[in-house]
């Protein structure tokens, strides 16, 4: 079963089904600790999932524990895991043992109903593959390196949704007409309206 998970402690977002649909690892920088001579950083910051291999070989466990649960929160690999299945897609959020479960909780909620807005249709294993790049924008609009930034779903679209193709083609219209110079005051208005909103 595939699946999006997403880790703001030292893991990440992941779409899986032992192989990843979308996955996103962080070692958050506010996480990282020098010791007093300035030398690298103390393992207990580090990544623990640092190459493919043992990213793998987690999320095929998380996976297998998950397929026959019906809650929404547990332990694994001394992680806090919340999930939510929909469809054939299994969306995670993993956090480790000192994050706040309910905030982990918003970010998966976030993170399910911002794809539900933006996708107008049930959350499959198609619809993510097919919308690869709007997932990964919602990703980053709700979590930066570890960092939680949006839980409201709303505005998480409103910064992911593309932008609005034009409605009438301006050059199959005769600009002289009452329909086309209607057309370009609309332009004008639209484009002007543009212009103020970045101007403050």
């Amino acid at each position: 079963m595939p699946a999006i998970k997403a880790d703001t402690g030292q893991s990440s977002f992941l779409a899986r089904t032992g192989r990843g649909y979308f996955t996103k690892y962080y070692t958050p920088p506010h996480q990282a600790v020098t010791n007093p001579a300035g030398a690298a950083p103390a393992s207990s910051s580090q990544n623990p999932y640092p190459d493919k291999t043992s990213q793998t070989r987690f999320e095929k466990g998380l996976l297998q524990k998950t397929a026959k649960q019906t809650g929404d929160i547990l332990l694994y690999d001394n992680r806090i895991v919340l999930y939510k299945m929909e469809s054939d897609v299994a969306l995670y959020v993993v956090g480790s043992l000192g994050d706040n479960e309910i905030l982990l909780y918003n970010v998966l909620l976030a993170l399910r109903d911002s794809l539900h807005l933006l996708f107008k249709q049930s959350v499959d294993k198609r619809t993510i593959i097919e919308n690869y790049d709007l997932v990964s924008l919602a990703v980053d609009e709700i979590c930066d390196d570890g960092v939680v930034l949006e839980t409201d779903p709303t505005i998480i679209v409103q910064r992911c949704s593309k932008a609005p193709s034009q409605d009438v083609n301006l050059s199959r219209i005769d600009p002289f007409s009452e329909q086309g110079v209607n057309n370009l005051a609309q332009l004008g208005k639209a484009k002007l309206t543009d212009w103020l909103r970045q101007g403050l």
